[in-house]
């Protein structure tokens, strides 16, 4: 599997899981509801970002040093 595809997944688990987490909070609406969404959930959806954009940029640099070596 390479990098381009690997950010798929991880982008579709993301979204999987951000599902998961809105039903869960359709019914879980407390403090600690609140407090694990802003320590685990948002920090986690943030890094996602980062990551996936970092995965892509690397995927598109290996194929260019791959286009340049041949």
């Amino acid at each position: 599997m390479g990098l381009y595809e690997g950010g798929g997944q991880l982008s579709k688990a993301m979204k999987e899981l951000m599902r998961h987490w809105a039903e869960t909070r359709a019914t879980w609406d407390d403090a600690a509801a609140k407090d694990f969404e802003e320590r685990y959930i948002v920090p986690l959806q943030m890094e996602m970002r980062s990551v996936v954009g970092a995965m892509s940029q690397m995927s598109a640099l290996i194929e260019r040093i791959r286009r340049d070596c041949m």
